[in-house]
C-alpha cells in the first residue's frame, strides 16, 4: 500500500467530523391532562431498570420533553406533577431511534399512580425499520448455558434465523457478522476467525441484535449486528462478585469482577479463566482430544466530566485454545471416500483478541451532539501440529492489527433527525505458513511469512423524517473506499418506511437497500500456494477476493396485544461476489473464498408474551429460510481447467452447506416462589445440508441431514440476597447425530453431548 493512501486513511481518521453515537437513543414525550391540555413543568424521571442510571428533565410550558443519550436498554420512565396522579412505564430503548411518548396524568392525589408494563425483551419503535431484539442481563443469566466464555445461546436462542454449525455462528444465511461495543464497531475483515463470541457474555449488561435494514449509520455487515453495551458500575457500590462454575467434562469457570461509581464515574472490570474436555465438535459421537481452555480481562469506565461531555472507555484482552478433535478409526466412510479423513489428528489452534476503544460524547443543545471514538484491534489465529503428525504437520499463523475510529453527528431540525459520519481504519496482517510432508507423498514447505495490509474509509449521510407521531421515512447513503488486494468503491442507497397504525399500534415496516462487505485482505500465502499446487487439482489457482454486494428487500410487521408482541418479516438477499469458506484439498484448515453469487430468502417470526399469571414469560423464534449459491468460486483457491465438469457449474442455485430451512427455538422462563426461578428451551433444526447426498457414501443419503431436537434447561435459587446458586442441564435427552458434514476444522460434526454444570454466584462489598 502507498505512503499517500496511508496518510490519506490516518487524516480522515483524526478529522474533526461531528457525530452520534449508535449506542444512544433520544426520548421525546408531550404530558397532557384528561382533556388533552398539556401540563408545564411536570417532572420527568427515567431510571434504569439495573442499575442507578438515571436521567430527568422538567415539560416545557407546552408539556413537551427530550431526554438525550439514553444508552441502549431497560427503564421505567416516570412522570408526575402537583395535583395529578404520576404515571409509571417501562419501556424498551434501541439504538439510534427517536421514540415519542404521549402520557396522559390523571387528576387525583399525587400519592395515587398509573403504572404500564411492557415486554422487557421486545423493541417496539414506529421510526425504526430494523428488526431488533434486545438481550438483558437478566436473559442472559437465566438462559441454559449462555453464560459460559464460548457460548452463543444469547444470541441462538432469542434471534430468528441464528444457529451454530461447524463451530461457527451462521446468521440469516451468513457468517459475516459485525461486533459494537457502546456504539463503536469493532473492526474485522475475518470470516468467522474466533469461535467464540467477540465479548463474554458476562461482561454484558445489554445485547441488542439487528438483523438486516440497517440504517446507514450502522455499516455493512448484512447478516447480524450485535451492539453491547457492557456492565458498568453504575449497578455498583464498591461491591465485587465472585463466579465459579463446575460440570460434566471436568469443564470449570471462574471469574471475578468489581465495580463502583460516584456521581461523575462508573467503573467495572473482570477477570476470568475457564477450561474443560469438550471443545469443538466432533466428527463422531466419541469424544477424543477436545480439550479447551481461555482466559480473559476486561475493564469498562464512564465518566460524566461535564454536564455536556461523557467519556467511555472500553478494554478487552482475551485468550483461547483448542484442541482439534479426530477420529481414531481409519477405516470409517470419511477415509474411504476419500472425503475427510481426521485419523491420526493431533492438531490444536490459539486464538488472541484485544482491543481498546474510547468514547467521547459531547451534546451540543438539547437536539445535537457528537462523537469520536479512536479504536485499536488485535487478533490472532494460530493453528499448530505436531512436528511428526501424519501424514502433514501444518503452521499457520494469521495476525490483523487495526487502527482507526468512528465519528458520528447528529442533529434535530423540525421533524428531520439528521445524522452524518465517518469510519475508517488500516489494517496490517502477517501470515506465517508451512508444511512438513512426513511421508514423503510431496515436498515439504518450510515456514513463510507473508504481509499485507489494507485502509478501508467509510462516509454516511442519513435522515430520519416524522410525519407526525404515526409515520417515518428514513433514507440515507453510505461511500465506500477499500484499498487492498483489490481497489474497490461503492455508493449504496438505504431507504425505507415504518407507519405505525393507530390504536390498534401495529407497525409495518419495509426497506430496501445496498450493503458492502469488505473482503479478507490476504487469501494465502505464496507457501500456501506451492503447497496446493501438489495436491490432486494442483492446476487450480488462487485469485484475489472481491469484496461482497448485498442487495436487501425486506417487510415486516410488529403487533402488540395485551402485553404480547408479535414481530414477522420476510426478506430477499441477492448477493454478488459470495463470502464464504472453503477447505484446501483433504487438509484440516479453511480459507475464504468468493461464490459467483448467492440467493437468501426467509420469513422468520418472534412472539414474547408478558408475564403470565405472575408466574413468568413464554418466547417464540422461528424462521423458514432458504441459502442457496450459483456459479463458480471465482475468489480463492478457483478453477482454471475449463474441461473439467466441477469448473462450469452453470447458473443454477444449489444450497449452501450451513443451509437449513426451518429453525425454531421456544422457552419459558418462570418466576418460582422463595427468590427461584427456572428456565426451559426446546430447539427444533429441520438439518442442514448433506454434502455427501447422491454418492451412497455414509449413513445418509437424502439431500439433507437428520431432523434433531435438544431440550436444555435451568433453575436458580437467590438466598441471603448475595449468594445465587444456578444449575444448567443442556441436550437433557443426549440424542446425538450428524450435524454437518462440511469440512473445516475437525472435519465432520456432531451435535454438542448432554451437559451439567453448576454454578455459584458471591456478591460481597470491598
Amino acid at each position: 500500500m502507498s505512503r499517500s493512501r496511508i496518510l490519506f486513511g490516518f487524516w480522515l481518521l483524526f478529522a474533526p467530523i461531528i457525530a452520534r453515537a449508535s449506542v444512544f437513543a433520544t426520548i421525546h414525550g408531550v404530558v397532557h391532562d384528561p382533556q388533552h391540555r398539556p401540563i408545564a413543568g411536570a417532572q420527568i424521571k427515567l431510571n434504569a431498570a439495573d442499575s442507578a442510571f438515571t436521567l430527568t428533565a422538567v415539560t416545557s410550558s407546552v408539556g413537551e420533553f427530550q431526554l438525550s443519550q439514553v444508552p441502549i436498554g431497560i427503564y421505567t420512565l416516570e412522570a408526575s406533577a402537583p395535583g395529578f396522579a404520576s404515571s409509571l412505564q417501562t419501556i424498551t430503548v434501541a439504538s439510534g431511534t427517536n421514540p415519542v411518548f404521549h402520557i396522559p396524568l390523571d387528576l387525583g392525589a399525587a400519592t395515587q399512580s398509573v403504572t404500564v408494563t411492557a415486554d422487557a425483551g421486545s423493541v417496539s419503535s414506529s421510526d425504526s425499520v430494523t428488526p431488533t431484539t434486545l438481550i438483558t442481563r437478566q436473559m442472559i443469566d437465566q438462559t441454559p448455558g449462555a453464560t459460559a466464555t464460548t457460548g452463543m445461546q444469547m444470541i441462538t436462542n432469542y434471534v430468528p434465523g441464528s444457529y451454530m454449525t461447524h463451530d461457527m455462528l451462521h446468521i440469516r444465511g451468513g457468517h459475516q457478522t459485525s461486533w459494537l461495543i457502546d456504539g463503536v464497531s469493532i473492526p474485522n475483515t475475518k470470516i468467522a476467525s474466533n469461535v467464540g463470541p467477540q465479548i463474554d457474555p458476562k461482561d454484558i449488561d445489554q445485547l441488542e441484535t439487528q438483523r438486516g435494514s440497517y440504517a446507514a449509520d450502522i455499516g455493512d455487515r448484512t447478516y447480524g449486528v450485535f451492539n453491547v453495551l457492557p456492565r458498568n458500575g453504575f449497578e455498583r457500590n464498591r461491591q465485587a462478585e465472585l463466579l465459579l462454575d463446575a460440570g460434566s467434562f471436568y469443564s470449570g469457570e471462574a471469574q471475578i469482577s468489581l465495580g463502583d461509581h460516584t456521581a461523575r464515574t462508573a467503573w467495572y472490570t473482570s477477570l476470568t479463566g475457564s477450561r474443560s474436555n469438550y471443545g469443538l465438535a466432533t466428527p463422531i459421537p466419541q469424544i477424543l482430544h477436545d480439550a479447551t481452555n481461555s482466559g480473559s480481562g476486561f475493564v469498562s469506565l464512564i465518566r460524566n466530566q461535564t454536564a455536556s461531555d461523557q467519556l467511555r472507555l472500553d478494554a478487552q484482552y482475551r485468550q483461547d485454545f483448542f484442541q482439534v478433535p479426530y477420529d481414531p478409526s481409519s477405516t470409517d466412510y470419511e477415509c474411504a471416500s476419500d472425503y475427510y479423513c481426521s485419523y491420526g489428528l493431533r492438531d490444536g489452534q490459539t486464538e488472541r483478541d484485544s482491543f481498546v476503544i474510547a468514547n467521547w460524547v459531547h451534546t451540543l443543545s438539547p437536539k445535537a451532539l457528537f462523537s469520536f471514538a479512536p479504536f485499536y484491534h488485535f487478533n490472532q489465529s494460530n493453528y499448530d501440529s505436531r512436528a511428526s503428525d501424519l501424514p502433514v504437520a501444518t503452521t499457520w499463523h494469521q495476525t490483523s492489527n487495526y487502527i482507526g475510529g468512528q465519528a458520528d453527528a447528529h442533529d434535530e431540525i423540525g421533524p428531520n433527525s439528521f445524522s452524518a459520519g465517518v469510519y475508517t481504519f488500516y489494517q496490517s496482517e502477517t501470515d506465517l505458513f508451512g508444511t512438513f510432508i512426513n511421508d514423503n507423498s510431496a515436498p515439504s514447505q518450510p515456514n513463510t511469512q507473508s504481509n499485507a495490509d489494507a485502509a478501508i474509509t467509510e462516509f454516511y449521510l442519513a435522515d430520519d423524517l416524522r410525519f407526525g407521531r404515526y409515520v417515518t421515512l428514513l433514507g440515507g447513503e453510505r461511500f465506500t473506499i477499500y484499498r487492498a488486494g483489490i481497489d474497490e468503491t461503492a455508493i449504496y442507497p438505504r431507504i425505507g418506511a415504518s407507519i405505525e397504525i393507530p390504536r390498534l399500534h401495529w407497525v409495518l415496516r419495509g426497506f430496501y437497500g445496498h450493503f458492502f462487505q469488505p473482503a479478507p485482505i490476504q487469501t494465502v500465502s505464496s507457501s500456501v500456494l506451492n503447497y496446493a499446487s501438489n495436491l490432486p487439482g494442483g492446476e487450480n489457482t488462487f485469485t484475489p477476493l472481491r469484496s461482497e454486494r448485498d442487495e436487501e428487500h425486506q417487510f415486516g410487521i410488529q403487533i402488540p396485544w395485551r402485553g404480547w408482541t408479535l414481530d414477522v418479516d420476510t426478506f430477499k438477499n441477492r448477493i454478488d461476489n459470495f463470502l464464504d469458506h472453503s477447505n484446501l484439498g483433504e487438509s484440516n484448515m479453511y480459507f475464504p473464498v468468493a461464490v459467483d453469487g448467492a440467493l437468501v430468502r426467509a420469513w422468520e417470526m418472534s412472539m414474547r408474551s408478558p408475564e403470565l399469571a405472575h408466574l413468568g414469560r413464554f418466547y417464540v423464534t422461528y424462521s423458514n429460510q432458504i441459502a442457496e449459491q450459483r456459479g463458480n468460486i471465482i475468489g480463492g483457491f478457483t478453477c482454471t481447467d475449463p474441461n473439467d465438469p466441477a469448473c462450469n457449474l452453470g447458473p443454477g442455485y444449489t444450497p449452501v452447506d450451513h443451509d437449513q430451512r426451518n429453525t425454531l427455538n421456544t422457552g419459558f422462563t418462570a418466576n418460582l416462589p422463595m427468590h427461584t426461578w427456572f428456565a426451559g428451551n426446546v430447539y427444533y433444526g429441520s438439518g442442514f445440508t448433506n454434502g455427501l447426498a447422491g454418492t451412497d457414501t455414509g449413513p445418509y443419503n437424502a439431500a439433507y441431514l437428520p431432523v434433531h431436537t435438544t431440550f436444555d434447561i435451568s433453575t436458580g435459587h437467590t438466598f441471603r440476597e448475595n449468594w445465587t446458586v444456578t444449575a444448567n442441564v443442556l441436550n437433557a435427552t443426549n440424542r446425538r447425530i450428524l450435524l454437518d458434514n462440511s469440512v473445516t476444522i475437525g472435519g465432520f460434526h456432531y451435535n454438542d453431548p448432554r451437559m451439567f454444570s453448576a454454578q455459584l454466584r458471591y456478591r460481597f462489598h470491598f
